[in-house]
């Protein structure tokens, strides 16, 4: 069993930034590949960013390419989001995710550890 934390999430002015955490536990995070994950009001949950689970390859929504950077520090069991250059319409719930089959495509409905969230909210 796997259980995520998120933290970091808030209210940013558009064009700023944001650094969201993910605190695991559990001894088989570090066997997974993990990831985030966000939905908007209204809409589906959809892909962000992963990382494979020995932090070698990442992947990337086109959306967030060359803004959003995911790292993972498995020493600390921790996974980050950094965030910049946010746009108001990224305003969302932010979801960790670990155990992500289908990379690098996974698909909300497989994922296999899901976090609680984190409302993060650009102003224009």
């Amino acid at each position: 069993q796997v259980q995520l934390v998120e933290s970091g999430g808030g209210l940013v002015q558009a064009g700023g930034s944001l650094r969201l955490s993910c605190a695991a536990s559990g001894r088989t995070f570090s066997r997974y590949a993990t990831g985030w994950f966000r939905q908007a009001p209204g809409k589906e949950r959809e892909f962000v960013a992963a990382m494979s689970w020995n932090g070698i390859s990442t992947y990337y929504a086109d959306s967030v390419k060359g803004r959003f950077t995911i790292s993972r520090d498995n020493a600390k069991n921790t996974v980050y989001l950094q965030m910049n250059s946010l746009k108001p319409e990224e305003t969302a719930v932010y979801y960790c995710a670990a155990d992500l089959p289908g990379l690098p495509n996974p698909l909300p409905g497989n994922v296999g550890y899901w976090g609680q969230g984190t409302q993060v909210t650009v102003s224009s």
